[in-house]
């Protein structure tokens, strides 16, 4: 029943919507846990150590903080993969090209596949940036999160780097929630507009909350 849904148009259109949505919560309370970085250091610092304390007692130190990493990858994983194999079921499908050119989609609909490898190849370099230290500029410090940060957007290809995956993401955000919502059953003629105005709203709101965090360093707001 399973390997049956999965190897459906239906049911990979259903894991990519139901780990979309998974990813987009994340950001949603990734960027306003980020956003704590402009009341400061100690507050920001004492936030990401929280993070590594969630469910303590109950849970050991940082147990919380791996069980959202693994549910984050296996979304991530099952999202890309869906996507893949739903790209090369559409281009088998149509070999040739159209007689008649197709009416011309939007910027966000022929962008996605583009900004989904903007965004896997953004988020190795962010984590290798500020979770292990790899690539940090600086010199990466241990239990030190603001300044990494603002070490991060000290530089230029930092920002540029980071902008540019938050453009993708917006519009990737954009075209994903009303997707997910049309593939879930969420869309019908009534709750259409409603929906197109959710995807933009959160889109814009999410962009803007990403890229605040870089503008705040170059601009010496968080220093």
């Amino acid at each position: 029943m399973t390997r049956t849904l999965w190897d459906s148009s239906v049911g990979k259109k259903t894991v990519m919507a139901v780990s979309g949505l998974i990813m987009l919560l994340y950001l949603v309370v990734h960027m306003i846990g980020n956003l704590k970085i402009f009341f400061g250091t100690g507050e920001f610092n004492h936030y990401a150590h929280w993070l590594r304390t969630i469910g303590e007692p109950f849970l050991h130190y940082e147990w919380a903080l791996w069980i959202i990493r693994v549910v984050l990858v296996a979304a991530v994983v099952a999202h890309a993969t869906s996507a893949y194999q739903l790209s090369r079921r559409d281009i088998r499908a149509r070999p040739s090209k159209y007689v008649h050119k197709k009416k011309r989609a939007s910027y966000a609909t022929r962008t996605m596949r583009w900004g989904g490898i903007i965004l896997g190849l953004f988020i190795v370099w962010h984590i290798l940036d500020l979770t292990t230290g790899t690539v940090h500029s600086g010199g990466f410090q241990e239990g030190r999160p603001y300044q990494n940060v603002v070490d991060t957007f000290s530089t230029w290809y930092g920002n540029v780097i980071y902008i540019v995956a938050m453009l993708a993401l917006g519009l990737h955000v954009q075209h994903g929630f009303w997707s997910a919502a049309q593939t879930l059953g969420a869309g019908s003629r009534t709750r259409d507009r409603a929906l197109k105005t959710v995807a933009n709203v959160l889109a814009v709101v999410l962009t803007a909350g990403f890229i605040a965090v870089p503008v705040g360093v170059m601009t010496g707001v968080v220093s």
